[in-house]
């Protein structure tokens, strides 16, 4: 039998436990203990009546019976593979449902259009992935969905809420929050950010989603649903897929709006594909073993880098002072630190380039979460399509290197981050 989310005696199973066997059934597939790859498009019907009560619960034509699920019908409806992850990946954040998409700009997207329509507003923290900064500023608006932002942070709940009384309630229909925040690796309060979005819903009479992407900790150190998020949001290309292998995305949330996500990936046709559902299957079986490693290194490598004469600033979570208001906010949502440091160097944007170009283990590339080291320059690649001196404003700075850290052994990455530094 399949694997249910707690033990006979009522305890629920841990998110690392379930990751191995949650919502999956050997005996539907010849005993086979991993669930094989369904590479098929469609799906053969036992008769025709239960065709159409499939079509009926997938289209919403009807509410489903007691004890009645939906059945398989077609790839971009849904696919046991991508089922199986979706459901491990809801149970890990604590949410009722789950959507895999093609990439984490499939996720973000669809959610954000099956959320809103023209004449709402988004409020959104700031700075955001360079996919998000742009969907936000150039597409949206073409559509006639008004996004405002203000910086992220410890205060970004109150500038939230000043602005939104500045354009007025009445059209505010989502509150868009990535924390860690990328590339400069700032936290914003989640529950702070819920108790506005209720407030707001409250006054205009509409709902007002509170939307996280969790790209940078989750699902294993910040479970966002835990503090008031409604949908939940992942480039799955990262830690979660975590082996620079495969591009997707997914997102996890409260069933009434997952909905309205999953009919409008439908529609759209932004599901990822079978194989890569099953790729991720595999990853999520390892992702705390591999989160945890990585995390461990990177804060030693932090250290490093906070104590080098030629490193001027490093954000690291929970390497805050113990009074800080990011370390407050760092202790009340997250478990852990994770595997990403920003750190700026001396000299700007020519000492950066020369540390980039040195290192040996560590691999220029973008992206992050994998198994591999990868080190970038923000202001020039993942941040490039942003204003110079919008990104300075929000301390984004041509001296910045942004660092994920992987599974190599740790005196090597010690010893080349040291010979790299040297270069600057």
């Amino acid at each position: 039998m399949s694997m249910k989310r707690s033990h006979a005696s009522g305890h629920p199973f841990n998110p690392e436990t379930l990751a191995l066997g949650y919502g999956y059934d050997p005996l539907l597939s010849e005993g086979s203990v991993k669930p094989p790859v369904f590479l098929t498009s469609t799906f053969q019907f036992e008769s025709a009546e239960e065709g159409k009560r499939f079509f009926e619960l997938a289209y919403g034509l009807r509410q489903a019976d007691e004890g009645e699920t939906s059945g398989l019908i077609y790839s971009r409806l849904n696919n046991p593979n991508l089922q199986i992850f979706e459901e491990r990946m809801a149970a890990w954040d604590e949410a009722d449902t789950g959507a895999t998409f093609a990439s984490g700009m499939a996720a973000i997207a669809t959610t954000l259009l099956a959320m809103l329509r023209p004449g709402d507003v988004l409020l959104r923290t700031s700075p955001v992935y360079g996919g998000t900064y742009y969907l936000c500023e150039h597409i949206l608006p073409s559509f006639g969905i008004k996004v405002h932002e203000v910086p992220a942070g410890s205060k970004a709940p109150e500038a939230m809420r000043a602005l939104a009384a500045e354009v007025g309630w009445e059209h505010i229909r989502g509150i868009y929050v990535e924390t860690p925040s990328n590339p400069d690796i700032v936290h914003t309060d989640i529950a702070a950010m819920k108790a506005l979005a209720l407030e707001i819903a409250a006054s205009n009479g509409a709902e007002v989603p509170l939307m996280v992407d969790n790209t940078f900790l989750g699902p294993l150190f910040q479970r966002p649903v835990a503090h008031g998020a409604d949908l939940v949001l992942y480039s799955a290309t990262k830690f979660i897929g975590g082996h620079s292998d495969l591009i997707a995305g997914v997102v996890t949330g409260r069933k009434a709006m997952m909905l309205k996500v999953l009919e409008m990936r439908t529609i759209l046709g932004t599901m990822t594909t079978p194989f890569n559902g099953w790729l991720l299957q595999r990853s999520l079986e390892t992702l705390s073993v591999r989160m945890r490693r990585q995390a461990k290194s990177a804060r030693k490598l932090a250290e490093l880098l906070k104590a080098h004469p030629k490193v001027l600033q490093v954000t690291y979570p929970g390497m805050t002072d113990e009074g800080d208001e990011q370390h407050a906010i760092w202790e009340r949502q997250c478990t852990g630190t994770g595997s990403l440091i920003s750190f700026e160097v001396e000299g700007g944007e020519a000492a950066a380039f020369r540390v980039l170009n040195h290192f040996e283990i560590a691999r220029l590339a973008v992206s992050l979460g994998g198994t591999e080291s990868l080190v970038e320059h923000p202001m020039t690649m993942t941040h490039s399509d942003m204003p110079q001196a919008y990104l300075e404003r929000l301390g984004v700075r041509p001296g910045l290197i942004r660092m994920s850290v992987g599974l190599e052994h740790l005196s090597d990455l010690e010893r080349d981050l040291e010979q790299a530094l040297s270069f600057a």
